[in-house]
């Protein structure tokens, strides 16, 4: 009996390690190089692949890095998104939040570049995937953000703040050590991505918020949340 040969890595046999194997070349390719420098035919060596395998499953260089952007804030709102179902009180829904957004770019030290990138070609009016990216991802974690603010303010936690205003200082907080990674190492003389110092910045940005917003009992409450 002929043996059965086994799928070849790199083929349309395997399309889920195929595409798999593609989206995490292209994010070490984008993350270094940035839209315009990224190379198809580098993204195709890293992954194992050929480009004629890789315009299989992506289309060109825009579409793939549009698969990227996905993987990167779909990714993120699969961690978070979970956090504002949960039957907690706005303080502990807040925290958790946090620590689940800070923990996930913890965890992947490739997207702040990437996520960088964007906002800087955005400046530059050079930014074709970002409506969308707002629209499916920023949108709604704002919704949920802000009716956890809301929420929080009614029953006396949090002190009033403008939700539009606070949200993108508290997201700041969370990624601008990850961001600023290169100075941080620069600065201290140390790897600002050691364990114990990742552990030790996310207590500091626990505390930061809560410091920013939780109320203090003998605050008065005024207004509402915007």
């Amino acid at each position: 009996m002929a043996a059965i040969a086994k799928p070849r890595f790199g083929s349309r046999r395997q399309p889920e390690e195929s595409r798999a194997a593609i989206l995490t070349a292209a994010m070490q390719e984008f993350s270094r190089e940035g839209v315009a420098g990224a190379r198809i035919d580098a993204i195709a060596r890293q992954a194992g692949v050929n480009k004629a395998l890789l315009y299989y499953y992506f289309r060109d260089k825009d579409a793939l890095y549009a698969a990227v952007l996905d993987e990167v804030f779909g990714g993120l709102s699969a961690i978070v998104r979970p956090v504002f179902s949960l039957d907690l009180q706005p303080r502990e829904k807040l925290l958790t939040y946090v620590q689940a957004h800070f923990d996930y770019v913890a965890s992947h030290p490739l997207y702040p570049p990437i996520v960088q990138a964007e906002m800087m070609n955005a400046g530059r009016g050079r930014a074709t995937q970002l409506p969308r990216i707002v629209r499916q991802y920023f949108q709604p974690l704002l919704g949920h953000l802000t009716e956890v603010l809301k929420a929080g303010h009614a029953s006396g936690e949090f002190r009033h703040v403008e939700a539009m205003q606070f949200v993108p200082s508290m997201i700041a907080v969370i990624v601008f050590y990850f961001t600023n990674a290169p100075v941080m190492q620069i600065l201290s003389g140390k790897d600002p991505l050691a364990p114990a110092l990742v552990a030790a910045r996310r207590t500091a940005v626990l505390d930061f918020i809560s410091a920013a917003l939780f109320q203090r009992p003998s605050q008065k409450i005024q207004g509402v949340c915007q």
